[in-house]
């Protein structure tokens, strides 16, 4: 009698795109809307400016340090939250992020001087910190190098999509809701575009898995390969992550990143005054602002494509810096208001498409390890410009009564990025 000797049926190859794209359908939509109404509620202060400045007796100069004080505590809070989320996971502490930033966003509302509105700015900023540095970590769990720049472009897509949305949305809280109740449209502005945040977290709370492993909507073949794909990414087990604090390559990229947020920061905060001064109405200053961010959504997007295609992300950071640099330096010099308007848009593409590339670059040279507290120190060293370009603005608009020079001041930001990017790129 003749024994049969069955074989196991071979198991099918896992489609590492296709798992790929169900993580980027599960958790980027999630993370995308709150940092969307993260980066609303940090930078409609732009639009409630233009009518709370007068109503408080707000100063240029005072406006704009008030405005970028935010950063202060959201700099020095963002390593330590990004370690408590590493410990504890992300589902308990970004859902804990959303909640109290959006309980002190919504406070804002009711600030009466100087003072409480310098205070709820320090509170903002500290309750915030670790949220977007604590997403881009969290991806990293999740999404290979390979695919990493087209998901996180998912993700930071919030930050033009802010402003694009959120800026026509802004104008017409302040028109509409001016005078209801015998509240000013901009505490009303304050007040709503905070309510999204808390039930958000609430969501977060109940539906982020921290890892892989905990992730019922893959299969099992399917989580095999992400875990298995990541730990081939993985160095070794190196839990010294605080070594990141004095890493040259963390201060390095954090000085990078210093340039290209101080355009970015600088021109949310003021865009809408800026425009304003060409003789717009506040609603038709929240419409036009949108133009230069919806222009820069869609080059984001298109540019973090490229780059998964072609690779080089040092270069295309530079290359997106340039772009920024050039369309400030050319706003300040536009003969018209079209002009003008035109070279702050190509200031918007270039200040979107660098946060993707820059962070897939980031996250490439620091490795897994380091990336626990290296992602959150590059940012909250580039952060610090969200005070200073703001600040700055505010400085040269009251002394010279114009934006020309502010805006070519902004410049600089980027245009030292690039060149700190391209030297060592080519070292």
């Amino acid at each position: 009698m003749t024994d049969t000797l069955v074989r196991p049926a071979r198991a099918a190859p896992v489609d590492g795109e296709r798992v790929i794209a169900k993580v980027a359908w599960r958790l980027v939509p999630l993370l995308m809307a709150g940092f969307f109404v993260a980066y609303l509620d940090r930078v409609n202060v732009g639009f409630a400016a233009l009518t709370m400045n007068r109503e408080m007796g707000f100063s240029p100069e005072f406006f704009g340090w008030a405005a970028g004080v935010f950063f202060i505590t959201y700099c020095l809070f963002e390593a330590p939250s990004n370690y408590v989320m590493h410990r504890v996971g992300a589902r308990i502490w970004l859902a804990r992020i959303m909640v109290s930033w959006g309980l002190i966003a919504a406070a804002t509302a009711f600030v009466w001087n100087e003072n409480s509105f310098v205070a709820l700015r320090l509170l903002l900023g500290a309750a915030e910190a670790g949220f977007a540095p604590g997403a881009i970590l969290y991806l990293t769990y999740w999404v290979p190098a390979a695919q990493r720049a087209r998901i996180l472009s998912g993700f930071l897509i919030a930050v033009p999509l802010g402003s694009a949305i959120g800026s026509p949305i802004s104008g017409l809280i302040m028109t509409l809701m001016d005078g209801v109740a015998g509240v000013s449209g901009w505490r009303w502005l304050y007040f709503v575009e905070a309510l999204p945040s808390v039930a958000l977290g609430v969501v977060c709370f109940f539906s982020l898995p921290d890892r892989p492993a905990q992730a019922t909507w893959l299969d099992a073949d399917e989580r095999a390969w992400l875990e298995a794909t990541l730990s081939r990414e993985e160095p070794g087990h190196d839990e010294n992550h605080w070594r990141a604090l004095t890493d040259r390559r963390t201060l390095l990229l954090g000085s990078a990143y210093f340039g290209a947020v101080m355009a970015l920061y600088g021109l949310s905060f003021w865009l809408p005054q800026i425009i304003k001064s060409f003789g717009a109405s506040v609603l038709a200053a929240g419409f036009l602002a949108a133009i230069p961010y919806a222009c820069g959504a869609i080059a984001m997007v298109l540019w973090s494509r490229s780059l998964d295609r072609r690779g080089h992300p040092a270069l295309h950071t530079a290359l997106a810096c340039l772009v920024g640099a050039g369309g400030l330096a050319a706003a300040a010099y536009a003969p018209s208001r079209l002009l003008a308007m035109v070279a702050l848009t190509f200031a918007a593409v270039g200040s979107a498409s660098v946060l993707p590339t820059f962070w897939t670059l980031s996250t490439l040279a620091l490795g897994p390890a380091d990336a626990v507290v290296g992602v959150a120190v590059v940012n909250s060293i580039g952060n610090l410009s969200g005070l200073a370009g703001p600040w700055l603005v505010g400085l040269i608009k009251g002394a010279t009564g114009e934006f020309s020079h502010a805006l070519l001041a902004l410049a600089a930001g980027p245009l030292l990025t690039a060149l700190l990017i391209l030297r060592v790129a080519g070292r």
